[in-house]
């Protein structure tokens, strides 16, 4: 029920919000396009120094969901503050490391806060007004990947006129900024859920996605067919089925399988998992592609700078469409929204896979990719949060954000495959297999839309402030989220 209590304007809610969800996506990316000079900054070797980076995706698809579903239990401001805290602890480890084993410690501290993702959309959610709920939640959305693609841009620049300190200082900065905002400025959600956290589900969950994610990161390095990565999509496959075992027969369940089961849930994650391919593929490969030596037959030799400024259109058109897409969704529905956004982002994939003559193709390319990310990024996001009850949007969010990590460490490690595919050590990639690369994701794009026909619409109720405002099309969301089942109009 709601309270007399004065609420914080939602407007400044937003703007914490967005401070600490970038500083988290910047953190993402700002260390890709500068592994060689951490390299030799922290004495590591070429295989070694990948754990900066490895480290991170570990402790953010753990963290990521347990801290979602304590906000929904304990207060989602109190949890939105902690792992800001948690961020800028790790931020400062990693500032201040000189070696490989404290820039990991540092990294894997840091990743407890990708519980800002989550918590950010429940808290939109609980504090906003309805009809305000789709734009927000679509911004938001949308500075996960914007925030990603411009720590790719930034971190050459940052290295070269500063130090690799620095890319942890300015995050840090951020991340302390929001985190004080949030204490002093955003209200804590009067939506909570009952129970505990069930901490046998945890480690399992826990279980899975570290074996099943180091193994597809060290695939490249160990071989998909070695002892090792065989070995751990077993262990993987085991502790996943006794994962939802567990979860199926708790009282108190991490992560709802019911709710996992809504299919409403479940098309929209296939999505997710299916356009984080592309993304993580897109952020490494294409800068790649564009510093190969022209001396190769394809290819541009520019520096890492200026390939990482190949990727500042589809972050510049990434933010705009995430900030047109709630508008837009209220006026065709966010369903229709994320069909479009898929077969815009396919076209911009068959054309980084055969336009390698000039570079103006690849920005453009890159500016096209943009547009269809923003509209498909903040429609998953707005379909997530609408088909689930107010006290699951934190962990059913969560859980999408981690499908859509997990969608990108295999659509990379694929993606490096058919890339190097009979390319001896030392020897560059053929243009070959950069097309087959690109066309490989232009197939995982072209399959989300096929799922994509196969997500309910949803109607948004506008008159409601903090309490459930989603009117939903399907008898299975219905009994899950309490909402009304309608006509199937557009939304």
């Amino acid at each position: 029920m709601k309270t007399t209590e004065k609420r914080t304007n939602y407007q400044v809610t937003f703007a914490v919000l967005a401070i600490g969800v970038l500083a988290y996506a910047l953190l993402q990316s700002l260390v890709i396009p500068v592994m060689p000079t951490l390299e030799a900054a922290l004495h590591s070797t070429q295989t070694n120094v990948t754990w900066v980076l490895t480290a991170y995706l570990l402790s953010a698809s753990i963290s990521t969901p347990i801290v979602g579903r304590l906000g929904d239990m304990r207060g989602k401001k109190r949890m939105f503050v902690f792992a800001l805290l948690a961020l800028a602890l790790g931020s400062l480890i990693a500032a201040l490391a000189t070696s490989l084993m404290v820039m990991v410690i540092g990294r894997v501290i840091q990743g407890i806060g990708g519980g800002v993702i989550p918590l950010a959309f429940g808290i939109i959610r609980d504090e906003f007004p309805g009809e305000k709920v789709p734009g927000a939640v679509g911004i938001i959305a949308a500075l996960t990947a914007v925030g990603a693609g411009i720590g790719t841009v930034l971190g050459g620049p940052i290295v070269d006129a500063l130090s690799y300190h620095w890319l942890f200082w300015f995050p840090l900065i951020l991340t302390l900024i929001a985190a004080v905002g949030a204490f002093l400025y955003v209200p804590e959600s009067e939506v909570r859920t009952q129970g505990k956290v069930n901490w046998l589900a945890a480690l399992l969950l826990s279980a899975w996605l570290i074996a099943l994610l180091l193994a597809v990161s060290k695939s490249s390095t160990w071989g998909w067919g070695s002892s090792k990565v065989l070995g751990l999509f077993a262990v993987a496959a085991v502790a996943v089925i006794l994962w939802i075992l567990v979860e199926t027969k708790s009282v108190n369940p991490l992560v709802d399988m019911k709710m996992m089961r809504v299919r409403a849930v479940w098309t929209t994650n296939l999505v997710a998992f299916l356009f984080g391919m592309a993304m993580y593929s897109t952020f490494a490969f294409l800068p790649a592609l564009i510093q190969t030596p022209s001396s190769a037959g394809y290819g541009f030799s520019a520096s890492i700078t200026e390939s990482g400024f190949m990727l500042l259109p589809s972050s510049i058109t990434m933010f705009v469409m995430g900030m047109l897409t709630g508008r837009m969704a209220e006026r065709f529905g966010s369903k229709r929204i994320l069909i479009v956004g898929s077969l815009i982002t396919m076209g911009s994939l068959a054309t980084f896979a055969f336009a390698h003559d000039s570079k103006w193709e690849l920005y453009l390319a890159s500016a096209i990719f943009g547009v269809g990310f923003g509209m498909a990024f903040a429609a998953i996001s707005n379909l997530i949060v609408a088909a689930v009850p107010p006290e699951q949007t934190g962990v059913a969010s969560g859980m999408n954000a981690n499908i859509r990590t997990i969608g990108g460490s295999i659509g990379a490690a694929l993606m490096a495959s058919v890339v190097a595919a009979g390319v001896l050590p030392g020897e560059l990639p053929e243009e070959s297999g950069y097309t087959n690369g690109f066309l490989l994701m232009t197939v995982a794009i072209g399959a989300s839309v096929l799922v994509a026909l196969f997500i309910p619409a949803i109607v948004r109720n506008k008159t409601t402030h903090h309490e459930p405002h989603v009117e939903l099309r399907h008898p299975e969301m219905a009994a899950v989220a309490g909402g009304t089942v309608v006509g199937d109009e557009p939304e």
